[in-house]
């Protein structure tokens, strides 16, 4: 029963005041493809504002449906939210909200490297780092993807295609966990990981392959 509305505009305060404006016609906002950091200042203050439900599915209904992927997956391999290491390559709304809600379901902080185009976020970093980024910034060493792949349990990929490769495959830790979301064209093809491992669980977020992660589908 939902109603598609374009919003003719890349101002965020008019983006705000124009839903502001429709709301009391709807029950519930879902917010769709806008890009980060804008789409968490236009959330935050729609929430401040209005008195019915606001969503972003970007970001929260991809955490949902990945965090719930993550959890059957740990299943599956018997590692434990609290051991895991992840990588997450990419830095914007999708990746952001499912990063916080994995911390939220047990992963540790320092047990999680988030990456951008420019590397790792790390302390210290001042080059292309917003207040939403550094919230996920770690002290480390590590300024490659290459580098934080070595060892790690989960990658999850919500950047550009064919960014991971069959190398960093191979160096991930046991019955690795490859969630590879880039749309269309993922971070790495399903087929390229079982080149190099049999003993990975692989979901991409596209329908023509086994387990989709995509928005809450």
């Amino acid at each position: 029963d939902s109603i598609d509305l374009e919003i003719d505009c890349s101002d965020v305060n008019e983006i705000v005041n124009s839903i502001k404006n429709f709301a009391p016609s709807f029950g519930g906002i879902n917010l769709e493809d806008i890009a980060a950091p804008d789409c968490f200042v236009i959330e935050e203050k729609l929430k401040e504002q209005l008195d019915i439900p606001v969503f972003h599915d970007d970001q929260h209904g991809t955490a949902i449906i990945t965090t719930a992927a993550l959890i059957n997956a740990l299943h599956i391999n018997g590692k434990l939210m609290k051991d895991i290491r992840i990588v997450v390559n990419g830095a914007g709304a999708s990746a952001i909200a499912c990063t916080e809600l994995f911390k939220n379901s047990g992963v540790l902080n320092q047990n999680v490297i988030m990456l951008d185009r420019k590397g790792v976020i790390f302390k210290g970093r001042s080059e292309g780092i917003d207040q939403w980024k550094s919230k996920h910034a770690i002290e480390t060493k590590l300024r490659t993807l290459e580098e934080a792949i070595e060892g790690a349990d989960v990658f999850l990929g919500l950047s550009a295609k064919g960014i991971l490769k069959k190398e960093h495959v191979k160096k991930m830790a046991k019955n690795p966990i490859i969630f590879a979301c880039a749309n269309p064209d993922p971070e790495i093809l399903p087929e390229q990981i079982e080149e190099v491992r049999n003993d990975a669980i692989i979901a991409t977020g596209r329908s023509d392959y086994p387990n989709q992660v995509n928005n809450l589908i």
